[in-house]
């Protein structure tokens, strides 16, 4: 059976609708990354141990992602924009995996992967692309930023202004895709486990194996987010792009 999204008009009559799961989702996806940040930095040694470890490693692999898209004197500034990122996508990707929230009334799903929704990823990549204009704007002024559209030669400026919106879309559709396709198949897993005996059997290590698959999945789409964000910064603010 087909589940609905609990969509509500905020003003009757305004054509405003809110879609209520992914207020909730992205709002327990933020709590977590907070309480993560918090957890693991709230006793910061200079010889770090336990749960700091953690982070210092976070940290250290969003920094080579930088290193290897721009120099670090440009890139350094962008470490907790990359760190942030990576984070909270991750934590998003897994939210759906263990299980999902239908309610019966309306078959309404509440409790799903944020980036399993097309609105949101391609809203985090809205405003990627939108930063990487602003960062521009601010580094190298209006004028420079201007005059990049038109090198190496000026026949180039349609091409540009078609890439800004083709890196938008595949980066907030790619995604979208992973997520949302390896939720569908948990869906058909589960509902093949709870058709009858013989259904749950065949479908408990196939479900296993693809929730395994799919933690490797999300973390693999948090980090290509996080490098392909890198990359379209540094496409906009290094001179030597």
């Amino acid at each position: 059976m087909e589940h609905g999204a609990p969509i509500i008009e905020i003003i009757e009559g305004s054509g405003i609708y809110v879609n209520l799961s992914n207020i909730l989702m992205i709002s327990v996806a933020t709590i977590i990354t907070g309480a993560i940040a918090y957890v693991c930095t709230r006793n910061l040694k200079m010889k770090p141990t336990g749960i700091q470890n953690f982070i210092e490693w976070v940290l250290d692999f969003v920094k080579n992602i930088i290193n290897s898209a721009m120099d670090w004197k440009t890139g350094g500034r962008f470490l907790m924009l990359g760190t942030t990122l990576i984070m909270y996508i991750f934590v998003s990707n897994m939210l759906g995996l263990p299980f999902s929230v239908v309610l019966d009334e309306g078959h309404e799903l509440w409790w799903k992967s944020p980036t399993a929704d097309p609105t949101i990823t391609l809203t985090l990549a809205l405003m990627v692309i939108g930063l990487s204009h602003y960062y521009a704007i601010r580094m190298k002024g209006l004028v420079e930023y201007g005059k990049d559209y038109f090198r190496p030669v000026g026949f180039l400026f349609p091409i540009k202004i078609i890439e800004e919106f083709a890196n938008t879309l595949t980066l907030g559709l790619r995604l979208y895709g992973n997520i949302y396709a390896g939720e569908i198949l948990l869906t058909l897993l589960a509902g093949l486990a709870t058709s009858s005996w013989f259904g749950a059997i065949g479908a408990a290590l196939p479900m296993m194996a693809w929730q395994g698959f799919s933690i490797f999945i999300g973390a693999i789409q948090a980090f290509i987010f996080t490098m392909l964000t890198m990359v379209y910064m540094a496409h906009k603010v290094a001179s030597d792009h």
